[in-house]
């Protein structure tokens, strides 16, 4: 990893142009990818455009829009003006974009075309422009003779500092409304150098991008650390199903790839698990060590040539990972890593390349980076994971209160997380301290680590448990499709039939959870929960609707 004198995306942009500018740069699947060299014409273009608009440094520029090549032209060009970008997640609801727009304060925006209405439909007044981010024409305007044009080449350069505000991202929360996350140039560009330290990127790379860009994880380490090493990045066009991304990663054959634990999660459950124990017979092999060791390991072999063959790094971020998911992979010997940070890190505080993973761990800090258990239980050693380094967020935007919550005197930031290191200094992660159930004798419960065990369970789609009047309740969603599946034979007397399985499958589920867990940690009821829970953009649920 090469190093710089100044960490804004100026600079690294201009170091990638002059070592790499006939590599390709952005594309979409199956079509034409841009070189270096042309997206420094695309940017220099729309730093001309964004000028003539009145784009000052300073001034707030959001981005609603899927993925595309001219996202990451888009945001680039912005930052170079010295302006901050707002990234909106596309899946946010009208009501949150509406608030975001008025509270970060944004004058123009980029928006999609699939996107359009969702926009058309909220009052966002301080809106001023609206710019079409396939082809950067305007939509909305009171400029209406003022006009993008590929040829208006810039030569002017901004003077972009380190320390200067790039992004405030909005995060998805679990716990309510969204705040505000601030991360200058230098918090974004550090993190995206330490994650290349993680896993060695170069020119030959093929990143396929199917996270949203506006999520921290994708935008810092899908999109920067790719234009620090001269890599290319291939974006769908369609939605990444499982039908539409075999295709797409047939044709891109990727190196590199980002996802979130629900994408393998549902590849596993979905397709893997029920070809390996189809039968009777199978499920019998399934059940011995060494034979179940040889299945995965053939199941890993068909799921490389699925990803195309040449993958070389499967990053997992976002939320835990399932343990016998992961079994799975360890023992597939697929080319899986995990990482864990927070939007307001940048987000990577911890990780690990493919060759160094550990059954649940997170891996050890990254480079730069300070982790520290605050106040660790004496028996479990289980404390707050605190953070410090040079990718911690400036704050949140107005709003001084809950920056003060998160950020002590003395630079380090409270994640909310709760972990414990090895004697490696790998990192486990047990659960969120919002989340922790005190019981009646004072012991710590950690609900994810019982939501993770009922969600290993037959027929079980998700979970959440509770602590209600002191006792432990578990949500439980089926997944109705498969039992129904399992049980269509029944015919006539489905239904009856059916609600008496479900009955006998939760009291199946009870007596399966409370032989695994410590006395304390046992559940008093385990309720269906008829509808999928309600989630966050990053597939994580809403815990405050049901608590």
């Amino acid at each position: 990893m090469r190093k710089l004198t100044q960490l804004t995306f100026p600079e690294i942009f201009s170091e990638t142009c002059k070592r790499y500018k006939d590599r390709n740069a952005f594309s979409f699947v199956g079509e034409q990818p841009r070189t270096y060299a042309d997206v420094d014409d695309r940017i220099r273009s729309l730093v001309t455009f964004l000028e003539k608009l009145g784009i000052k440094p300073g001034d707030k520029v959001a981005i609603l829009g899927t993925n595309m090549p001219n996202w990451p032209i888009g945001y680039l060009a912005v930052s170079f003006i010295g302006a901050v970008v707002v990234p909106i997640l596309p899946d946010f609801s009208e009501e949150e974009i509406g608030n975001i727009l008025q509270h970060s304060e944004a004058k123009t925006i980029f928006v999609s075309e699939k996107l359009q209405e969702t926009l058309n439909r909220i009052y966002a007044p301080g809106i001023l422009h609206t710019i079409k981010l396939e082809d950067f024409s305007l939509t909305s305007a009171t400029e209406k003779d003022i006009q993008y044009k590929a040829e208006d080449l810039t030569t002017r350069k901004f003077s972009v500092r380190e320390d200067d505000l790039a992004s405030i991202v909005y995060t998805s929360g679990t716990t309510g409304r969204s705040k505000g996350v601030m991360l200058s140039h230098k918090n974004i560009v550090s993190n995206a150098i330490a994650g290349g330290y993680v896993q060695q990127i170069d020119e030959n790379d093929r990143f396929l991008s199917i996270l949203p860009l506006s999520h921290t994880y994708e935008n810092t380490i899908g999109m920067i650390l790719p234009i620090l090493c001269g890599a290319s990045v291939y974006y769908m066009k369609e939605k990444p199903v499982p039908a539409n991304l075999i295709k797409a990663m047939q044709q891109v054959k990727p190196t590199m790839m980002l996802t979130v634990p629900l994408i393998i999660e549902k590849v596993f459950r979905n397709r893997v698990k029920p070809a390996l124990t189809a039968n009777l017979f199978l499920k019998i092999l399934y059940r011995i060590s060494f034979l179940r060791k040889k299945m995965h390991r053939r199941a890993g072999v068909q799921l490389m040539e699925s990803f195309g063959g040449k993958l070389k790094f499967f990053g997992i971020g976002g939320a835990k990972l399932d343990r016998e998911v992961e079994k799975f992979l360890i023992e597939a010997k697929f080319p899986y890593a995990i990482g864990y940070g927070l939007t307001e890190t940048s987000p990577l505080l911890a990780g690990v390349n493919p060759h160094h993973v550990r059954l649940q761990s997170t891996g050890p800090a990254i480079q730069g980076i300070e982790l520290r258990i605050k106040d660790p239980d004496e028996k479990t050693g289980i404390g707050e994971i605190w953070a410090k380094g040079p990718n911690v967020m400036q704050g949140y935007y107005k709003n001084e209160e809950e920056s003060k919550k998160i950020l002590s005197g003395d630079g380090w930031l409270k994640t909310g997380d709760l972990g414990v290191f090895d004697r490696d200094n790998f990192l486990y992660l047990k659960g969120r301290v919002k989340n922790v159930i005190v019981g009646a004798n004072g012991e710590n419960v950690y609900p994810e680590e019982i939501e993770s065990l009922i969600n290993n369970f037959r027929h079980v789609a998700e979970s959440i448990v509770l602590n209600k009047k002191g006792k432990l309740v578990a949500l439980v969603h089926l997944n109705m499709e498969e039992l129904e599946k399992r049980y269509q034979y029944l015919q006539d007397e489905l239904h009856h039939q059916l609600e008496k399985k479900k009955q006998d499958l939760i009291n199946e589920l009870m007596e399966y959870v409370n032989a695994r867990v410590t006395k304390f940690a046992r559940l008093k009821m385990i309720v269906l929960h008829a509808e999928p829970f309600q989630k966050t953009p990053t597939q994580k649920i809403k815990r405050f609707l049901y608590s």
